[in-house]
């Protein structure tokens, strides 16, 4: 990586990037060969546990109620809210919620590099790297942005952080070459005031609120994509199934 300034580098030849929509199309394939159905557009309004039965009640178009013995609460940004709607659910068992904005900003131009490049991990994320997608687009992010409520708007001026931490590896990005791209926004479990904020993935299952066939999955961030097998592995694990 002749472009790149640093004091050392590792490398990791099996890093890459997949199509994520590709991905989750696959896994509907997957859920709907084995008899599966998804209800989009479904959005949860409330829930209860009754007789040891899992209750919730969706909107949408088509409003219904579900009972289930099994419930598996991976609502991402919503998972805290979900878990709240859920009567009986101990409330001392939902941790906080913080929204940090991720934003990315795309490169004008020809990708300077030949692998995908991390500098060293900042509070709260992984550092502004360097990734280049399927279509060949070389974008930079995500960037750490503490946020009151969820807003994915990127502003432009946030380009002035980029500029400066990309030339500290890519001392050569020249001016006006980004361009504000998009943002995702991590559900924190800490936040901007605390000391780390590398607290990991939790998933809470029956030994933490007491309720059979609950599983709730809180603070699923970056890598939660490239973990969610892995994580599905977990919770089976965790309701005892096979």
């Amino acid at each position: 990586e002749p472009n790149i300034r640093a004091v050392a580098a590792w490398l990791s030849p099996s890093t890459g990037i997949i199509d994520s929509h590709s991905y989750m199309l696959s896994l509907q394939g997957d859920m709907e060969s084995a008899g599966g159905v998804i209800a989009f557009h479904s959005p949860v309004l409330e829930g209860q546990v009754d007789n040891n039965k899992l209750k919730i009640k969706t909107g949408g178009e088509n409003p219904m109620e579900l009972s289930s013995n099994i419930l598996v609460n991976a609502a991402g940004l919503g998972a805290q809210e979900v878990a709240r709607s859920m009567e009986g659910v101990p409330v001392e068992t939902i941790p906080s919620l913080y929204f940090a904005r991720g934003n990315y900003f795309t490169l004008i131009g020809k990708c300077p590099f030949n692998h995908l490049i991390y500098p060293v991990p900042v509070a709260g994320g992984l550092g502004i790297h360097s990734t280049v997608d399927l279509g060949g687009q070389v974008k930079f992010g995500p960037d750490v942005e503490w946020l009151e409520k969820i807003d994915y708007t990127v502003a432009a001026s946030r380009s002035i952080k980029f500029y400066t931490d990309i030339r500290r590896y890519w001392p050569d990005l020249p001016d006006d070459a980004l361009q504000p791209g998009y943002a995702g926004i991590r559900p924190k479990l800490t936040g901007p005031k605390d000391e780390k904020h590398n607290n990991d993935f939790i998933i809470h299952g029956p030994q933490t609120h007491g309720i059979e066939g609950l599983i709730n999955l809180f603070g699923i961030e970056s890598p939660g994509l490239t973990s969610s097998l892995a994580i599905a592995e977990e919770v089976t694990k965790s309701l005892g199934l096979p």
